[in-house]
């Protein structure tokens, strides 16, 4: 049994500052190489962008630091890998967590355990580990854990992690992670290890996805996003050692890949979970331009202003953005591989409202979540998050484009009106019958953009209905397409990365609903069928020879549990990506 060490150090700053001018609705490594070197650094760093008046970013600063803590630097914990054989009773440690199936649990007419591993630990432990998990009723079953403080063996405490049946679903071994890092918190924890009562269970085949999923979800479980708090604890997990799922260049090169993926997860949680008030349009462009700086061997950044998007004739776009006193950004980075041939090109296309106040609709009374707005970005933060990951991966073959219409929906005597009649850059005029549907007319634009690119796919991601939350409570995403083969991919870049979509139909008999009697459509229907008419209206804007997939992740972009964005998305769009390169 072996296992892998990885070191990792960060510094976390962010500037609490935010932009003014006129005018849901770096880690450059995680994980390593055996034998690795300190790696793990993450800046997000905000600065003030540049203002028409004086008094006006006076009160700009004011409002952006009002009540937020000054940044805290953040030491994240070093996470380490050892490619070692351990004896499991005499490792020494605070925590030994071990896997088990429901079969693990299995136990004999003495009412001890079958299986040798879990045998072996409780025999030294005097049969109290088979006593304490009966008292527990603890059965095995996913998101079941007991960590117990028990003298005898080398380890502080032991844990048994509940992992089902032992599928080869990667959100078991990430929730494995994440329940480890979980008690490693609890605990204090400096060091844990990670083992399995039947390693042999797990097909060769599948160990490195499985120690992939696994350090993905103790990294991730140990994040957390204290930059707003005027104290906060620094993590006290040093060390984890992954026990039975192998070595080598082959495993070195997954962590590799989960660590990329990670440092855009976490890039993209600090965006949703920055308020509205730091995180300006502004403010998401400059680290948009950050992000193409720090990978500019295949990353480049255009930012267009209002000027600019007057040019393209983005009027849907400029509707939504005229009240606020944020001027809007709209935000193309591309992907292009260091070497090679472009064989195909795509789009990602990401909402990005940085604060949806429902505009004249304004959003009112219970339940209409106005206080959570900050995270109607998601689709953004996903799209960008998927850019920071793709620059430190470089996949061959194909070029990407991220795009951002950056900007809030607020009120003001040069707002947006219900019954105003709003032209989009494709030359379809719109009926605004309700200014919270904003993000769909952001994103009309958006998408008439990425076509002009000349891409052959397109998927956009929003935090675009309630309706779609209704429909698939807060955990699924919904995905909407005409093309059978782009959901095949997408739905399969989705169980790869671990992360839950379910197709949605397009009905078009639907769109009777969306039509105006002044101008080409309005931009709500009724109450029926919400997400799909959503969809519908998006499709208005994407020219008929490109693939597109709609996904609205309304419900998944935040845990209301954990108070705190999920990073959801990110690891589907890289996924996909890939699946695109040669």
């Amino acid at each position: 049994m072996t296992a892998i060490r990885v070191a990792s150090t960060a510094s976390l700053t962010l500037l609490a500052t935010a932009s003014s001018s006129s005018s849901y609705h770096s880690c450059p490594s995680f994980f390593a190489k055996l034998h690795f070197r300190p790696i793990w650094q993450i800046s997000l760093t905000f600065t003030p962008l540049s203002s028409t008046t004086s008094k006006r970013m006076a009160h700009s600063i004011a409002h952006a630091t009002l009540g937020l803590t000054q940044p805290n630097k953040i030491a994240p914990p070093k996470i380490s890998f050892a490619a070692k054989d351990i004896d499991l009773v005499e490792w020494k440690g605070d925590i030994l967590a071990v896997g088990v199936t429901e079969k693990d649990l299995v136990r004999d007419e003495n009412s001890k355990f079958r299986n040798s591993v879990l045998q072996k630990l409780d025999s030294k432990l005097g049969g109290l580990l088979s006593e304490v998990s009966a008292e527990e009723d603890f059965t095995g079953k996913s998101g079941q854990s007991t960590v117990l403080r028990l003298p005898g063996l080398g380890s502080k405490r032991v844990g048994l992690i509940g992992i089902g049946s032992g599928g080869s679903a990667i959100t078991t071994y990430r929730g494995l992670g994440e329940a480890v890092a979980a008690a490693a918190k609890y605990a204090q924890a400096s060091n844990v290890a990670i083992t399995f009562a039947s390693p042999e269970g797990i097909p060769a085949e599948l160990k490195l996805t499985t120690a992939s999923a696994i350090a993905s979800g103790t990294v991730l479980g140990t994040f957390d996003d204290t930059r707003f708090k005027s104290e906060s604890k620094q993590p006290a997990l040093k060390s984890v050692d992954i026990i039975g799922l192998g070595t080598g260049p082959e495993i070195e090169k997954k962590l590799k890949y989960a660590e990329d993926v990670c440092s855009g997860i976490i890039f993209g949680k600090q965006l949703v979970n920055a308020p509205a008030n730091v995180l300006t349009p502004g403010v998401l462009a400059s680290e948009a331009q950050r992000i193409a700086s720090e990978y500019s061997d295949v990353l480049s950044a255009k930012i267009l202003d209002v000027e600019q998007c007057k040019e393209l004739k983005m009027g849907s776009y400029l509707g939504v953005a005229a009240a606020s006193d944020n001027p809007p950004h709209f935000i193309h980075l591309c992907y292009k591989p260091p070497s090679g041939e472009v064989k195909t090109k795509l789009a990602l296309v990401g909402k990005g409202l940085t604060f949806d106040s429902g505009g004249y609709n304004i959003k009112t009374g219970p339940g209409c979540s106005i206080e959570l707005m900050k995270v109607d970005m998601g689709g953004a933060a996903a799209v960008l998050g998927a850019a920071k990951a793709l620059g430190q991966i470089k996949p061959a073959g194909v070029e990407v484009h991220f795009i951002v219409a950056a900007c809030e929906n607020m009120i003001s005597g040069t707002g947006m009106r219900p019954g105003d009649i709003i032209t989009a850059s494709n030359g379809k005029t719109i009926e605004v019958n309700n200014t919270d549907a904003e993000g769909r007319l952001t994103l009309a634009d958006a998408l008439v953009y990425a076509c002009n690119q000349g891409v052959e796919k397109i998927v956009d991601l929003a935090t675009l209905t309630g309706a779609c939350v209704v429909a698939l409570g807060p955990s699924i995403a919904g995905v909407f397409t005409p093309s059978d083969d782009l959901a095949k991919e997408v739905i399969g870049a989705s169980e790869a990365g671990g992360e839950k979509l379910w197709r949605m139909p397009l009905e078009e008999s639907y769109w009777e609903s969306m039509k105006s009697g002044v101008a080409d459509m309005v931009n709500t229907g009724g109450r029926q069928g919400g997400s799909i008419t959503a969809a519908l209206f998006l499709k208005q804007f994407v020219d008929e020879k490109v693939q597109w997939m709609h996904i609205d992740m309304a419900g998944p972009v935040y845990s209301d549990k954990k108070k705190a964005a999920t990073g959801f998305g990110i690891s589907t769009l890289v996924e996909w990506v890939l699946k695109n390169s040669c």
